[in-house]
């Protein structure tokens, strides 16, 4: 049976910058751990609850996973920056801000903390032959982003635009292969989000590939752009909510909803066959409720 779920132990950190910290995990678990290969994979981490203790769900005869009783796991879903294949470790990089409870973990982080989390999955997938192709982020994407810029094949024209809260963010990413425009003071929890804007001032044209990935509200307005008003098939760009800005307000908001309405906005991804289209009926939907 394929290992679900990998315990891992942090060896090391480091700061990268005041909004950034870099988290290296090793552990026996971690030598059946295998990438995908894609820069912007993902695991969801699971992290200790308030008492410090790792509580781990298990897995029954049936394939089914059980989570532990009254258990406060905080799980949250965070880029691979790096794996090594000699020695079995994984890097990841948190945005650190001074709230959040996987940000506050990764600050305080020692070696012999454990998380634990499963098999990666990416997302970023161009059409073959793009030879153009443009990034928009915040910090929560940096991590990918950097990746994604190492991993770009020989002659792709590569452009992107990141926002930081504050211009001791920047990290070098890109080299020589990504032309990166650096926005400062806006998104990231610090000013409006100004992605849609940097969209437009992009050369997109129908051949080139699309990636953006940040705070999920303002990537409304991205994706309505991309899709709606410039036309571009689903191939040709990927729009990725990483985390969303006063989550606990927005959460609260959600589960007070009515069991009728839950239910209706669940069935819409089920509507037809057509994903984005899904998605248009789903977020003018949130946006109706005020989510």
């Amino acid at each position: 049976m394929t290992q679900e779920l990998f315990v891992a132990e942090v060896t090391r950190t480091a700061r990268l910058t005041p909004g950034m910290v870099r988290v290296t995990f090793g552990g026996s678990d971690l030598a059946a751990f295998t990438t995908t290969g894609v820069g912007d994979e993902f695991v969801r981490v699971r992290f200790p609850g308030a008492s410090g203790e790792l509580r781990l769900p298990t897995l029954d005869e049936a394939g089914v996973w059980h989570e532990p009783e009254n258990d406060d796991s905080h799980i949250e879903p965070y880029t691979i920056r790096h794996h090594d294949r000699a020695t079995g470790e994984v890097t990841i990089d948190f945005v650190v801000h001074g709230h959040g409870k996987a940000g506050a973990w990764a600050s305080a982080a020692t070696p012999g903390d454990r998380v634990a989390f499963n098999a990666p999955r990416g997302l970023y997938q161009p059409p073959v032959g793009a030879q153009t192709q443009l990034f928009v982020t915040d910090a929560t994407g940096m991590p990918a982003l950097a990746r994604l810029a190492e991993q770009l094949p020989d002659g792709v024209h590569a452009v992107a635009a990141i926002e930081i809260a504050d211009a001791s963010h920047r990290l070098d990413i890109g080299g020589e292969r990504m032309q990166v425009e650096w926005i400062v003071g806006r998104g990231n929890g610090v000013g409006p989000s100004a992605m849609t804007e940097a969209l437009k001032a992009m050369p997109i044209s129908a051949e080139c590939y699309v990636w953006v990935a940040g705070e999920a509200g303002a990537l409304r307005d991205a994706r309505r752009y991309l899709r709606h008003e410039r036309g571009l098939t689903p191939d040709r760009y990927d729009v990725i909510g990483y985390w969303r800005d006063r989550q606990e307000e927005w959460l609260e908001h959600y589960e007070a909803l009515d069991e009728d309405t839950l239910t209706a906005l669940a069935a819409i991804w089920e509507s037809s066959d057509d994903h984005e289209a899904n998605r248009d009926r789903y977020d003018s939907r949130l946006a109706e409720l005020g989510l």
